[in-house]
């Protein structure tokens, strides 16, 4: 695929380090490494401090950002430039590597490819110094695969501060006390090797269920967060309503994944019910990711099919809702 890089470090870290045995830390190094007035640079080693996604001295955070479409469906956007350009010209905080469990030529079926595209995000949210969630985007339950690839990647990636680990995109059909054990197990496995990094966990109906969470919660682990998924043409008041109430009963909220048109990825985008999420999650202080970096010929993919895989992308090639998305993220990172 275009844009491929190998190696699972960058190499400036490993030189910072030399220079500095003894006297500072490794996180420390790569924070060290990122650009200068960056996300990372900024903001450091995030945690979460009750409900709250904070930096490293405290402060509450917002990250905001965008998400790449299924790596196995848009592969081609899966390189370095293309994360280079949405964190300078988007001023994303944020990017996610959706790496697809589903439909054809997925991680299952094709790991080495997977993975392969899956570091040139991450190393490419490393190299521009924004925070990357890595997502194992599926709808349906793989445990042991799933505990597999964490392990991998909390082995190659546990020292870097930029890495968030998104554990299951989006149940669907599943009940929380089967999501919550796959999600002990993925976290325990996970937290073997990663005492620290944010960890993503999702919940039924495509993360619609966070009532459900606020009732029965994960226990005895820390920076864990819960995904809310939202598509504002089909999700409405209610659905902020019911976060809102599992917030106030102490369930630290994320939303990963977004968007202004209705649940299929088609139709309308809602302006004003957008705005209204928007505004909502500003005021709520939850960070948001927007879908997504594709060129499908639906209303929620941003990229039209003749713009290049690396970024550059001016407004003749950005559909109306990448222009909407970049609008919104811009305005609110300059807020």
């Amino acid at each position: 695929m275009p844009g491929t890089d190998s190696g699972s470090k960058i190499k400036c870290y490993e030189d910072i380090q030399e220079q500095h045995t003894g006297r500072i830390s490794h996180q420390h190094t790569m924070r060290l490494c990122s650009p200068k007035n960056s996300p990372v640079a900024i903001n450091g080693h995030l945690r979460v401090e009750r409900t709250q996604l904070v930096n490293d001295k405290g402060e509450p955070l917002v990250l905001r950002g965008a998400s790449f479409g299924w790596h196995n469906l848009w592969p081609r956007f899966y390189n370095k430039k293309a994360v280079a350009w949405i964190a300078s010209d988007w001023k994303c905080s944020v990017v996610r590597a959706a790496m697809g469990v589903a439909i054809e030529d997925n991680y299952l079926e094709n790991p080495e490819f997977a993975l392969q595209c899956v570091t040139n995000v991450v190393e490419g949210a490393i190299k521009s110094g924004v925070y990357v969630i890595i997502d194992f985007h599926s709808h349906k339950i793989h445990t042991e695969e799933a505990v597999k690839f964490f392990e991998m990647m909390a082995g190659k990636y546990k020292d870097c501060p930029n890495v968030i680990y998104e554990i299951w995109n989006e149940p669907d059909y599943y009940t929380w006390p089967e999501v919550k054990e796959y999600s002990e197990k993925v976290i325990g496995a996970i937290r073997a090797i990663d005492k620290d990094n944010i960890i993503l966990v999702g919940s039924p109906h495509w993360d619609q269920d966070l009532d459900a969470v606020a009732a029965d919660p994960i226990k005895g682990q820390t920076n864990i967060m819960y995904t809310m998924h939202f598509y504002a043409g089909t999700h409405k008041q209610w659905l902020r309503d019911r976060t809102d109430a599992a917030i106030e009963k102490g369930i630290p909220v994320f939303v990963s994944e977004c968007a202004g048109m209705d649940a299929s990825g088609n139709g309308p985008i809602d302006e004003a019910e957008w705005k209204a999420f928007i505004d909502w999650m500003e005021f709520r202080k939850i960070s948001w990711v927007v879908w997504s970096i594709s060129d499908k010929d639906e209303t929620c993919s941003m990229i039209i099919p003749r713009a290049s895989s690396y970024g550059n992308w001016t407004d003749d090639l950005l559909k109306k809702w990448g222009k909407l998305t970049r609008q919104t993220i811009r305005e609110r990172q300059e807020e």
